[in-house]
């Protein structure tokens, strides 16, 4: 008898024992799902993609203007004050490489020296030749009014004497002609020389000037008073100490207009169906992630881009802030909602809560009492947090937002069964 009861205690004990572990194991596995219900209400199609603040309208701060007329095709950014600097207008900002001016500084200065040398000698030879002229014309004159004394002083001689006189007196006249036209066509080849060595003269003292002008422009100053902000080059980096100024892009920094500013998005290709121009956009920052700002899409690209490290296509967006505040800045990250679409009174639940099978079924997993069951779902527009349930389910319905055990061989409750049943109870 004693046996016997024993044996029933111990049956007990481990009935308990065993109900104990099941509850506990059960209680453990509930613990770690998580679920959601179907809601009604409000939803927003939202895209979400980071950004970059701009200035939307800056003054561009220029490197000197001639390097290309010069022949200086680009030059090296030698020193730059740090990115961010307040300046005032005619404040110091950077200065250049002058090493490739002053090798053409030097050759236009031995250019000059030659050419004013030429000049020079060009004056002189001109006065040292037409000096001659003038004389020989000079000596031709005393010696016509010689022999025209002579002339006169033989006109009580044969005929013969008078008339050898009076020839070599018109060979004289005659010689003094020609000397006075070699003297005009000197003169006039002088002229022509010192214009040309004159011309040639000014036209290297102009380079020079311009050279010397130019030297001045690689000390760069502050055209308005603002806040300095780096250029970017084709790849995106900023152009700081050592980065390449070209003559044909001579911007150096720029100076934003720190008043209006703009968000500079990329948003992927499957989704700028869904962007418009003047749609709404929540705006956060991820240096005051308390800070909250508006805006709307000024620009959508119609090409689009190939990113670095990406296979995707996707389209350049552009955000006007509607707001003004005094802590943006350019360069800041920024997280931009577009809000496609508004749709009132609709079904939605969280996108965890969709699974699929294959490429043609979507469904989800429902908490039904102590049933688990799988439906069907047809679903509509989504952002990155819920999405709209267009049919197959109701409101109200206990969702799993992760897969409860022993799910994987229930079958999936079509929409079509339920439209059956339906058709079957009217």
């Amino acid at each position: 008898m004693k046996k016997r009861n024993l044996i029933i205690v111990i049956g007990i004990f481990v009935a308990v024992l065993i109900f104990f572990i099941t509850k506990v194991n059960k209680g453990s596995t509930d613990s770690t799902e998580v679920f959601a219900k179907v809601q009604r209400g409000q939803f927003r199609s939202e895209i979400t993609a980071s950004g970059e603040l701009y200035a939307k309208s800056s003054v561009d701060i220029l490197g000197p203007g001639g390097m290309q007329s010069a022949g200086i095709f680009q030059t090296t950014l030698e020193h730059i004050i740090p990115e961010g600097t307040v300046v005032k207008a005619g404040d110091y900002v950077a200065r250049l490489d002058q090493t490739e001016l002053g090798t053409r500084l030097q050759q236009r200065q031995s250019d000059f020296t030659v050419t004013s040398s030429d000049f020079t000698q060009a004056k002189l030879d001109t006065a040292i030749e037409l000096r001659k002229a003038r004389d020989l014309m000079d000596n031709l004159l005393y010696e016509i009014e010689r022999k025209k004394l002579v002339l006169k002083n033989s006109q009580y001689e044969p005929p013969a004497v008078v008339a050898e006189k009076r020839m070599e007196l018109d060979r004289a006249e005659k010689q003094f002609l020609v000397e006075k036209e070699n003297y005009e066509l000197q003169r006039q080849k002088s002229v022509a020389k010192m214009k040309g060595a004159a011309a040639k003269m000014q036209d290297d003292k102009v380079k020079l000037d311009n050279l010397m002008a130019l030297r001045s422009q690689f000390t760069i100053m502050a055209p308005e008073a603002g806040m300095l902000i780096y250029k970017r080059d084709w790849r995106g980096s900023k152009m700081g100490v050592g980065a390449q100024v070209a003559a044909w892009d001579p911007v150096v920094a720029t100076l934003p207009d720190l008043t209006q500013m703009v968000s500079k998005t990329f948003v992927n290709e499957v989704d700028i169906n869904n962007i418009k121009k003047g749609q709404r956009v929540e705006i956060g920052l991820d240096a005051f992630p308390d800070k909250k700002l508006t805006g709307q899409i000024l620009e959508v690209a119609n090409m689009g881009q190939q990113r670095p490290n990406s296979d995707s296509k996707v389209f350049e967006i552009m955000v006007a802030v509607n707001e003004s505040d005094t802590t943006l800045r350019p360069g800041m990250t920024t997280s931009n909602k577009v809000i496609a679409e508004v749709l009132e009174d609709v079904l939605f639940i969280p996108v965890e809560a969709v699974h699929s099978q294959g490429d043609t079924i979507t469904y989800i997993i429902a908490k039904d009492g102590l049933n688990i069951t799988k439906h069907e779902v047809r679903l509509g527009k989504s952002n990155s947090d819920e999405v709209v349930v267009l049919g197959g389910i109701d409101e109200g319905l206990t969702v799993y937002l992760s897969d409860p055990s022993g799910i994987e061989d229930k079958p999936i409750k079509r929409i079509s069964e339920g439209v059956k049943a339906i058709a079957k109870k009217d």
